[in-house]
C-alpha cells in the first residue's frame, strides 16, 4: 500500500498536538486509513527550537519544500493570521495536495474561495478544527444533518472567555485576575485581545454561517461586544437571580428576513441550553426544522482538542480515498 505522506506548516500549540498524535496513535491511524503514514516535512520559523523531531523529517523554513515535493499528499496548516496562510494553502491546492486547516481568521475570510479552488483541482479541504475545538460540528452538519434546514445557531465558541466568566463567578474574582489565571494555565494567549473582544468567536460564527446559510451577514447586521468591562459584582448579582453570564454567539434570520449575527455577553437562566457549559468547554445549540433542538458540547481550547478535529478530517479524507480506489478496482474487474 502506498504510504500517505504528510507535511505540517506550523508547530505551535495545535501543530505540536497534530505531530504528537500522528506519532502516538500511528498504528491505529494507519489501520483506519489503510496505509502507512509518514511525516516528510515540517515548515516552522525557528527550526533550531525543535530538537526532538525525528531525523527522518525535513524541518525547514522554506515552504517550497512542500510545494515542490510531489510525494506530499496532504498538508496540515496550523498557523495564525490570514497571511501567509491563505497564499500558502492556495499554492498547496494548486499543487494538488489535500489541505487541513485550523486557521479560523483566514478561513472565515477566504474559506469559500479555497473550497472552490479545491473543487477545481480535485482535492479535499478539511476545516473542522476552525470551529469549536474538539466538537466535530462541521462534519456533523455536512454529513449527519443533510435533510434538516438549520434555522438558527447559538453557541459558546471561545474557551478563553468561557473560562474567565466561569472563574469570575465561582471564585468571585476580577476580570484581570481571571485572565491572569487563564494565561497561567495556557487557556489564554499572551495577547488575548481576539478572544476577550469576541473576534475569535466571530470568525468561527462566520464559518458556520457560510456552511449553514451559504452566506455571511452584512457587517451592519453583526453586533460584537467583548467581556473586558464585566465586573465580579455584576456576575454575583446575576447569580443571586439564578442566572449566569455567558459570551454567546448567535446567527439566524430576523423577523424581516435579514441574516443577523451577534457575539456578546448574555445572562441566561437554568433553562437555557448553554447555562451548564463551564470552563474551557464550547457548546453549539442548533435548531433544525425536522429534528428540533440539538446541543453539542466539548473542549474548545488546547492542543489536543483542536488537533483531534484535524486528525478526524484526515481520517475521513483518506478513508474516502481508499473507498474510491476499492470501488474503482471492483468496477474494473466486472
Amino acid at each position: 500500500m502506498k504510504p500517505i505522506n504528510v507535511a505540517l506548516i506550523g508547530l505551535g500549540t495545535v501543530g505540536c498536538g497534530v505531530y504528537q498524535t500522528l506519532h502516538i496513535q500511528r498504528q491505529r491511524l494507519e489501520k483506519l486509513v489503510g496505509a502507512p503514514i509518514n511525516i516528510l516535512t515540517i515548515i516552522i520559523e525557528n527550526p533550531d527550537k525543535h530538537q526532538k523531531i525525528s531525523a527522518k523529517t525535513n524541518v525547514t523554513t522554506d515552504v517550497n519544500a512542500v510545494l515542490n515535493n510531489p510525494e506530499i499528499d496532504v498538508v496540515f496548516e496550523a498557523i495564525v493570521g490570514k497571511e501567509p496562510a491563505f497564499s500558502i494553502l492556495k499554492e498547496c491546492i494548486q499543487a494538488k495536495k489535500h489541505v487541513i486547516t485550523s486557521n479560523k481568521e483566514m478561513f472565515a475570510t477566504h474559506g469559500e474561495e479555497l473550497k472552490r479552488l479545491a473543487s477545481k483541482y480535485n482535492v479535499q479541504i478539511g476545516y473542522d478544527a476552525t470551529t469549536a475545538g474538539g466538537i466535530p460540528i462541521i462534519q456533523i452538519i455536512q454529513q449527519l444533518l443533510k435533510a434538516n434546514q438549520i434555522q438558527y445557531v447559538q453557541a459558546i465558541l471561545n474557551g478563553t472567555t468561557n473560562y474567565i466568566l466561569s472563574a469570575m463567578r465561582e471564585k468571585n474574582i476580577t476580570f484581570s485576575t481571571a485572565l491572569d489565571e487563564a494565561q497561567k494555565w495556557g487557556y489564554a494567549e499572551p495577547d488575548p485581545e481576539k478572544d476577550i473582544e469576541g473576534f475569535d468567536a466571530y470568525y468561527k460564527l462566520m464559518i458556520l454561517s457560510e456552511l449553514i446559510f451559504e452566506k455571511q451577514p452584512d457587517l451592519k447586521n453583526v453586533k460584537r461586544k467583548g467581556i473586558r468591562d464585566i465586573t465580579e459584582e455584576s456576575i454575583q448579582g446575576l447569580q443571586t437571580e439564578g442566572k449566569r453570564l455567558k459570551h454567546i454567539a448567535k446567527i439566524g434570520y430576523d423577523a424581516t428576513g435579514k441574516l443577523t449575527a451577534s457575539v456578546e455577553p448574555e445572562a441566561v437562566s437554568k433553562e437555557h441550553p448553554l447555562y451548564a457549559v463551564e470552563g474551557v468547554n464550547n457548546a453549539i445549540h442548533i435548531k433544525g426544522d425536522i429534528v428540533g433542538d440539538l446541543t453539542f458540547t466539548g473542549p474548545g481550547a488546547g492542543s489536543f482538542p483542536t488537533a483531534s478535529a484535524m486528525i478526524e478530517d484526515f481520517c475521513i479524507l483518506f478513508k474516502k480515498e481508499q473507498t474510491a480506489i476499492a470501488s474503482s478496482k471492483a468496477h474494473a474487474t466486472v
